[in-house]
């Protein structure tokens, strides 16, 4: 079998994928375990892979299915406490103190707001909180798993306190042999390194302006009473004016700081700018926009998460203050374990995994309870208990609620991390064959030449596609886009970058962060439908984000330190 059929065999599951969840529109929980099995006989029966590594694959990708589902459980259960604590009340009525229009609260919750909890936390947190925040506020389940999941964009590449770049990148290329060459030519690693960085912020700065008009536009478009792509585009000002709030800062962080604290920056600035200016209608439109009536909208825009105001009845009235401290400790929290070395140190200190699973050098899991997001949220709703006086009784229902809503998302995911895994490790083989992503990625780097650069976003997209992770697609496919870049002699460092930025893209349309943020809102199911409306402003991203490599190679002719060595 020549490398092309392979490449294109490898290309089956993901494309099995798209029509089964996308063309067919078949639920997640149907469609994934028909995935799973494929992708194992493929990798079994095509890459010569040992049922040993295959099996290994599947229990690695099992413990970070637990990871996973610990996040998406303490997003619920924050939830849950607020709405029995009647912290949900007061949020809404604080919300309506600032303005009425739903663009507006999505520009706000969603987009700076989330982009802050994506700086802190990452890894799909941002949606598991925005999008059962949104429903609470009144939005349609679905259209909140739409608009959570294009949080999933321009911050993710330094979310986690900049994981995907510090872990993804530096550990997905050969940093000693980068770091020889560099020396030879009188550079350090760190000046490369940095350049990269800036590189991701200001192309993400460039393109993310637009993300906030391209949120409320679909969220309007597919969720209004008329349909209308006019209502969305009558807010493009203050949408503008909330994308460049978030977008200066952000870049000024990347360049100047480095890649822990842009996501985080940008929105904490963003925020301080844009919440005050909608209070006093600032570039507002006059034509407040609303969905319309709940009793008019189509089942699939329903989640079985209903928060109610008559849920809290007789309860004492929480101030708007109170309602949000939750939220705000835990941003803090997040941020204190990250960055704070002790706390890190402790928190990390308790884990438990398997190393080398079955025997499979390099393939290993492990799961921190306590740093995991889940482990904050879940000490942000004790707190939260204490200073909202909840009876047990109160903490006792939100338990249970939210214990019923994560059993759906299980499933599903016991199915989709494993095919990913799989996938991932499939570079170790009987036949000395490269792994699937990376099989995938040089026939398309074959296939179009010269004008590669426009495609590399979207090889870092499918990247992010396959193992829902913008980390993981750096640490696979980094080393890839350095070499082609070195191959059609173009900057190796602005090939990385865009690599970063098309993974960070690639997140929007990730099957399994669209099965954890449907699974907060009880939307499972309906997967293909989110992603469908999501491809739009992917598709945007990555587009946009290829022309400016095109000019910055081949107009601009952007350079870097290896670029200008002898021999290069």
């Amino acid at each position: 079998m020549n490398e092309t059929t392979l490449a294109l065999l490898a290309f089956v599951p993901l494309v099995l994928a798209g029509v089964l969840l996308i063309g067919l529109r078949m639920a997640a929980k149907t469609a994934m375990p028909i995935v799973f099995v494929v992708t194992a006989l493929i990798g079994l029966l095509a890459w010569d892979m040992t049922f040993t590594r295959v099996l290994a694959s599947t229990l690695q990708g099992l413990i970070l299915t637990v990871s996973i589902l610990w996040i998406i459980f303490g997003a619920i259960l924050l939830l849950n406490t607020l709405k029995h604590s009647g912290g949900i009340t007061a949020i809404r009525k604080g919300f309506s103190g600032i303005s009425p229009d739903r663009r507006v609260q999505a520009i706000i919750v969603a987009w700076l707001f989330g982009c802050f909890i994506e700086g802190a936390s990452g890894f799909g947190t941002p949606a598991a909180v925005a999008a059962p925040l949104m429903v609470a506020l009144g939005f349609p389940a679905l259209a909140a798993v739409v608009v959570g999941m294009m949080i999933q964009s321009t911050p993710v590449s330094f979310g986690a306190v900049g994981t995907p770049i510090v872990v993804g990148v530096s550990g997905g290329i050969n940093r000693e042999g980068i770091t020889e060459q560099l020396a030879n030519g009188g550079y350090t690693w760190l000046e490369y390194f940095r350049l990269i960085v800036s590189e991701v912020a200001i192309i993400h700065g460039i393109v993310g302006i637009l993300m906030p008009l391209i949120m409320v536009v679909v969220m309007v478009r597919f969720f209004g009473a008329n349909r209308s792509w006019k209502e969305g585009l009558s807010i493009t000002p203050f949408a503008l004016f909330a994308g460049v709030a978030f977008v200066v800062p952000y870049m000024l962080a990347g360049v100047l700081l480095g890649p822990e604290f842009p996501s985080m920056i940008g929105a904490m600035v963003g925020l301080a700018i844009v919440v005050p200016a909608a209070r006093r209608g600032f570039l507002i439109p006059k034509d407040s926009w609303d969905f319309p009536e709940s009793t008019s909208w189509p089942d699939e825009w329903i989640g079985k998460l209903e928060i109610k105001m008559d849920d809290i009845a007789g309860k004492a009235p929480i101030s708007t203050f109170m309602g949000w401290v939750p939220y705000v400790l835990l941003a803090i929290f997040l941020v204190a374990s990250r960055v704070i070395d002790p706390l890190r140190e402790a928190l990390t200190s308790f884990a438990f995994g398997w190393s080398n699973i079955l025997g499979e050098a390099g393939v290993s899991g492990s799961i921190q309870p306590l740093y995991l997001p889940g482990g904050i949220l879940l000490m942000v709703v004790l707190v939260t208990a204490l200073l909202h006086r909840m009876k047990g009784a109160e903490l006792k229902a939100a338990f249970s609620d939210s214990s019923k809503t994560i059993l759906g998302a299980g499933f599903v995911l016991i199915f989709t991390i494993p095919m990913v895994r799989i996938l991932i490790n499939s570079g170790v083989n009987g036949s000395d064959l490269v792994s699937m992503p990376v099989a995938m990625a040089q026939l398309v780097a074959d296939s179009v030449g010269g004008v590669y650069p426009f495609f590399a976003p979207a090889v870092g997209a499918l990247g992010a596609f396959i193992a829902g992770s913008n980390t993981v697609s750096n640490l696979m496919l980094a080393e890839f886009q350095f070499n082609v870049a070195q191959q059609l002699g173009v900057s190796t460092a602005l090939m990385v970058a865009l690599q970063a930025v098309g993974a960070a893209a690639g997140n929007m349309i990730a099957i399994h962060n669209v099965v954890a943020a449907s699974a907060t809102v009880g939307l499972l199911g309906r997967e293909g439908t989110t992603i469908r409306k999501t491809l739009l402003p992917t598709l945007y991203y990555l587009v946009a984000t290829g022309l400016i490599a095109l000019v910055a190679f081949y107009v601009i002719g952007v350079s870097d330190p290896i670029l200008q060595l002898p021999g290069n």
